[in-house]
């Protein structure tokens, strides 16, 4: 059963062309997040692993990479890691051309698991745009796959400067 609220400080309308109050992307977006901790509950996974899953099912990284790509630091991801490899969703292993640097692949286990996520994600946040007045307004999840684009933009951009 999915669950929908709406708190009152979000539902004002605004009128086309118009901007919104100050706060209302942050706090749509924080709200919005929490909506995805919830169905990633579902799994059994956190939105900090669900992150690093997302990003090893492009292919292998290193945990320095995954830390600077996730805007975090070291030790952080380093814990998230530890508790994917020990439900065997990771695996670490050393570089052939060079010992000291360790490599992180999903095993199959975490390729199913992401697929899962993905899925159950993305239904929560359908049944959630189910409940806009106008089946047109749909398009708001296509608005997502824009938001994915510009943020990768972004990541390369800020990697270009760096």
């Amino acid at each position: 059963m999915v669950e929908v609220s709406t708190p009152a400080t979000i539902t004002p309308s605004v009128p086309a062309g118009e901007r919104p109050g100050p706060g209302t992307y942050g706090r749509v977006t924080a709200w919005l997040s929490k909506r995805v901790e919830i169905a990633l509950a579902q799994i059994d996974l956190t939105l900090p692993q669900y992150r690093v899953l997302g990003i090893l099912s492009e292919g292998s990284a290193a945990a320095s990479g995954l830390a600077q790509r996730l805007a975090v630091r070291p030790p952080s991801i380093t814990a998230v890691i530890d508790g994917l490899v020990a439900r065997g969703l990771v695996d670490r292993s050393h570089e052939e051309s060079d010992r000291r640097r360790i490599t992180l692949r999903l095993t199959a286990e975490g390729e199913r698991t992401v697929v899962a996520a993905d899925l159950c994600v993305d239904e929560y946040l359908e049944s959630i745009a189910a409940c806009l007045p106008d089946p047109d307004e749909m398009m708001v999840l296509r608005s997502l796959e824009l938001w994915g684009h510009a943020m990768a933009n972004f990541h390369q951009m800020r990697k270009q400067v760096q």
